[in-house]
């Protein structure tokens, strides 16, 4: 799907290409449009988007290699930044990659995968809030609408973080299997959170090198900047705190089983003498005194008893138990 935005008294403006699939009526509406959202595009709209173009558009492979000569350089088509944008799938974060192509007089967006910011930026366009005079700054625009997404997800990261540490540091019932499963979560996504907010401040800088001096959207890039570095101290404040709670949770858990232990190996202890006496008066020796003693199945009974007793006692003293 084409999606085309054309720059109107210096908002962006979403154009509807009511003319259906035509090869005519794309290539129209490609060249009015001052930012072209290819979503999941087809091979079709792939060969139209290539005429704009000296070489093909990048094909998954290319956009999701790792290395900074593959992610953020510059050709003859223009400046080329794929960036990481954070996604939702079954109450799980992910990150997806966007490629950008910036050119002088457009912006080529190439996704795979519906994304919130995306979404939210096509919904604040039709109400007339997007602003931009150029496709450079509708492309600082896009960026900081992305870092202020991450900063409330980072926000409700920080909100679920405090619901699990109440749990494990306040709650005496606590579940705390539950409490590793989330905090397990939680640091996955603050995993995808750092990983985006770092290839954000990356492909800012880079556009940062590469846009001219007086290039509108450079002082937004730089605030934007600023922000991506106060996040980024913030996630990592957030990771030593998960990092905290886990080892709490663990040591928690630790010591309950260590309690039960504890439990197991004084009832040992409690049952050994007892044991030990019903044992020697279990021999089946000829000769045992006691056997034929009036009162040795009682003597017998009462010195297991005492045997029991007597060192539940000497534990309560000691406050081992």
């Amino acid at each position: 799907m084409l999606r085309y935005f054309v720059i109107d008294q210096d908002r962006i403006v979403e154009h509807n290409n009511d003319d259906g699939g035509a090869t005519g009526a794309i290539d129209n509406a490609l060249q009015r449009a001052h930012w072209i959202d290819a979503f999941d595009a087809t091979d079709a709209e792939r060969a139209a988007l290539n005429r704009f173009l000296t070489d093909e558009l990048p094909e998954d492979e290319e956009v999701e290699e790792i290395e900074s000569s593959a992610r953020y350089f510059v050709d003859a088509d223009g400046i080329h930044v794929h960036s990481l944008f954070l996604s939702q799938h079954d109450g799980r974060h992910d990150t997806d990659t966007v490629a950008f192509i910036l050119q002088p007089e457009r912006l080529i967006s190439l996704r795979d995968d519906e994304l919130a910011d995306f979404r939210l930026l096509r919904l604040r366009a039709r109400a007339g809030q997007v602003e931009a005079d150029s496709p450079q700054t509708l492309l600082v625009t896009l960026f900081d609408q992305k870092v202020e997404n991450l900063a409330d997800t980072v926000e409700d990261l920080h909100l679920d973080l405090e619901k699990v540490s109440h749990t494990v540091l306040e709650d005496e019932d606590a579940d705390y299997e539950q409490a590793i499963d989330n905090l397990a979560k939680l640091e996955d996504s603050a995993g995808k959170i750092r990983l985006c907010l770092m290839d954000t401040q990356r492909s800012i800088s880079f556009l940062l090198r590469h846009l001219p001096a007086r290039a509108p959207g450079r002082e937004t890039a730089r605030e934007t900047l600023r922000d991506v570095d106060t996040l980024m101290s913030h996630i990592a404040f957030l990771f030593d705190k998960i990092n905290f709670l886990m080892d709490s949770t663990v040591s928690f858990i630790n010591i309950e089983q260590n309690q039960i232990i504890k439990i197991f190996s004084i009832a040992a202890v409690v049952f050994l003498p007892p044991t030990l006496i019903a044992s020697i008066y279990g021999m089946n020796f000829e000769h045992m005194p006691e056997l034929a003693w009036q009162y040795g199945y009682p003597m017998a009974i009462g010195l297991m008893i005492a045997a029991g007793i007597a060192p539940y006692l000497f534990f309560k003293h000691k406050n081992w138990l």
